[in-house]
């Protein structure tokens, strides 16, 4: 026998029992109808004593959804379609196959080849990680004194030893197929530097670099920041509905506060401040545009197990401090689109922020909020922006009610381009032009009449 043959023996016994115990089962169920049967037919309703087709209860479940998502679907079965849990359904068909066999156990030789190799270079990293270990204790139990560069030199070096640490965690998990596996479903454990390190790498695969693109597109740099670069992933909603970084919303969607998912990829509980600002803000007086802080929230606890916060619950069910509460974003007819800015800041370690000084600085009238500005911010109270994300809005059918609501002034402003007209003087026939004036020519006074 062959090694082809030895490898795929395994794989060609389990497809037979499948196929053998699947035609067992269904040969003798027959479906009444007055025309022929169809290969892909499935019958709508199934009794409890008809038997399924165990790749179809994997694939679409005990009591299978039919169509596509809509709004009538339940939320519960919106969150069965949508379950990360699931996998693909590849992925559910060949669990409904294997016979219910633990994954780290299937018998497949190379599979089980490859897991040795991957046993074997863990051990090692696990070995260097003790290694490391022992040093680090060492180099605490030592005093400052006997190292050349003090206390200074000695905390560099703990940091040093502490991240080559978590990089060898990250190589010990970084290849198992199960650690793998459950970060796919979205079960990782986040607390472990291997599944905050799957994380990063997958934002930065596209989320980041959509990021950054809206970040020069739109001017951002340097319009509100001389230089800035993101290192959380954040992402924003509406009334439960996703937003695309850069989109324009309707006024009546962002009437309420958004929701916000952010993930933090390095170890340890933080404290954070969100700020939203609209970088277009019309002034007529100066013919040109000012900054308006639309909401300001501070001492905002986050860590790398949180994903989700809802701005309206800050201070209310979440922890953390409104500072300036949040307006709607509006803009005036005739004005071009307004960049509502939504901004993550992490503050100082162990550093809370004055809400009173905030709110008594942003939290006033509307001259207040204009004032405000995240460079400033930033450099007031020793903030460091770390989290980006945008939207856009225009006047819309639903601007004045919203405006009206909430008792913002403006809404029957209406703004115009001003006609630019030209300083040169009319100028006068000369050459080519001088000698097809006359009638004779009139066909070719479209080329030179006013060509400025």
């Amino acid at each position: 026998m062959s090694r082809c043959q030895q490898v795929g023996q395994p794989i060609l016994r389990s497809i037979r029992q499948q196929s053998y115990s699947y035609s067992a089962t269904t040969c003798s169920i027959r479906y009444f109808t007055s025309t022929p049967r169809r290969r892909d037919d499935r019958p709508t309703l199934q009794t409890g004593s008809e038997p399924q087709n165990p790749i179809e209860v994997a694939l679409l479940g005990a009591t299978p959804l039919t169509g596509v998502p809509s709004k009538a679907w339940t939320p519960e079965q919106m969150a069965s379609f949508t379950s990360p849990e699931h996998g693909s359904r590849r992925r559910r068909a060949a669990m409904a196959t294997s016979g219910n066999i633990p994954f780290e156990q299937l018998p497949y030789q190379c599979f089980q080849e490859a897991r040795k190799i991957l046993a074997e270079d863990r051990a090692e990293k696990i070995a260097k990680i003790a290694a490391t270990m022992t040093k680090i204790k060492h180099t605490e139990s030592k005093d400052a004194s006997q190292f050349r560069g003090g206390e200074h030199y000695r905390q560099k070096r703990l940091a040093a030893l502490r991240t080559y640490v978590d990089e060898l965690k990250v190589l010990a998990d970084i290849n198992d197929p199960i650690v793998k596996r459950r970060f796919e479903d979205g079960k990782g454990d986040m607390t472990k530097p291997v599944y905050r390190y799957l994380a990063e790498k997958k934002w930065h695969a596209m989320d980041h670099k959509i990021i950054k693109q809206r970040i020069h597109q739109f001017h951002i740099v340097p319009d509100i920041l001389p230089k800035f670069e993101p290192t959380v992933d954040l992402k924003l909603s509406f009334r439960s509905s996703p937003v695309q970084p850069g989109a324009i919303l309707d006024s009546a969607m962002t009437e309420v506060p958004p929701a916000i998912r952010m993930q933090v990829f390095d170890k340890g509980e933080r404290l954070m401040t969100i700020a939203v600002i609209d970088s277009d803000v019309p002034d007529a007086e100066s013919d040109g545009f000012k900054w308006r802080c639309h909401f300001l929230a501070a001492n905002i606890p986050w860590d790398p197990t949180k994903t989700h916060l809802a701005l309206r619950h800050i201070g209310v069910r979440a922890e953390g401090d409104v500072a300036v509460p949040w307006l709607p974003p509006h803009s005036q007819l005739g004005s071009p689109y307004h960049r509502l800015s939504v901004f993550v800041l992490q503050q100082r370690p162990d550093e809370t922020l004055d809400v009173a000084q905030l709110k008594e600085l942003y939290d006033g009238d509307a001259e207040s909020r204009k004032a405000f500005g995240i460079k400033g911010l930033r450099d007031r109270f020793g903030l460091e922006p770390v989290g980006f994300n945008m939207f856009r809005t225009v006047w819309d059918d639903n601007t004045a009610a919203v405006m009206e609501r909430h008792g913002i002034p403006g809404a029957d402003i209406e703004f115009r381009r001003a006609r630019v007209t030209t300083m040169k003087q009319p100028r006068k026939a000369k050459g080519w032009e001088a000698k097809r004036q006359k009638p004779k020519y009139r066909s070719l006074w479209k080329y030179s009449k006013r060509i400025a």
